[in-house]
């Protein structure tokens, strides 16, 4: 289980601020944030190796994709992989509205997901999903993401699921506490996205297994399953200046050092589009 909470075109010093957890079983093959190689594209992000995708990653010119996946009950194991869903998006031209509108006639090859993407130089941000209350019946469901703070876990985006709304309030205490100077983005990550606190199970959406449900149910997840570890395996923010400054910062679980966290910081200035012709 994912979340991600994000400031959009709402702070004095950053049209974008995101923070993101990535859940997933800690012996899932995955390679921690860097550039890839192999993409004519220049894309900075964690890379998940079995699906060959991301769950959040940036382009030099000012593109950025996230995901999580929507939480259901069952899913079809020869669906496509969600992962690719953001790298289609940063290997593109398209605007984020017709990027949406291009996954709206794929969308049910997917299993259930959740995806923003967006582009600082436009401005533009488009939140889309395939599941969920705004998509009932298989529908796929897009909208505009307005300025603001919004959380976005496993179900639709902004869903006041308790974890979610713990999430932004610890993140709106940490904005007040800053004011109008730079956000301490490593303190961030190892305080409120490490908050372990779960959830009183009266409380719980009920949507899910009931011996899972609690297990997942804090900001910061870590349990023990038959099939292993299943938790959060990185941390990841991401902050973009008005004058195109941009920092992505990275604390990942390195499993083939003895369960070791490990950190990272990426900086670069955002490539105008002209610039790349």
């Amino acid at each position: 289980m994912c979340i991600v909470v994000f400031l959009w075109q709402a702070h004095p010093l950053y049209p974008l601020i995101l923070f993101n957890n990535r859940d997933v079983y800690h012996n899932r093959a995955t390679k921690a944030a860097s550039w890839w190689e192999d993409s004519e594209t220049e894309i900075l992000g964690g890379r998940d190796e079995v699906g060959e995708g991301t769950w959040l990653a940036c382009s030099r010119h000012g593109r950025f994709a996230f995901l999580t996946y929507a939480l259901e009950s069952h899913t079809n194991p020869h669906a496509r992989t969600r992962g690719e869903l953001p790298v289609l998006f940063l290997k593109s031209r398209r605007s984020p509205t017709e990027f949406a509108e291009d996954v709206k006639t794929e969308a049910e090859y997917y299993n259930g997901f959740n995806l923003v993407v967006g582009d600082i130089e436009s401005k533009s941000m488009v939140y889309m999903s395939n599941r969920g209350k705004k998509a009932q019946g298989g529908r796929f469901h897009t909208e505009e993401v307005r300025q603001g703070l919004h959380v976005l876990s496993n179900a639709q985006l902004d869903s006041p699921w308790p974890k979610s709304e713990r999430l932004r309030f610890r993140f709106q205490q940490e904005l007040a506490k800053c004011g109008e100077k730079t956000i301490p983005l490593n303190h961030i990550a190892s305080s409120v996205m490490k908050d372990s606190v779960k959830t009183s199970p009266p409380l719980l959406p009920h949507i899910s297994s009931p011996d899972w449900e609690p297990a997942f149910s804090s900001i910061f997840v870590h349990f023990h399953t038959p099939l292993g570890v299943f938790g959060t395996r990185s941390i990841t923010a991401l902050s973009v200046t008005w004058s195109g400054e941009v920092k992505f910062y990275e604390m990942y679980l390195d499993v083939d050092a003895t369960n070791t966290w490990k950190d990272h910081l990426f900086s670069f200035c955002i490539q105008h589009q002209q610039q790349l012709h």
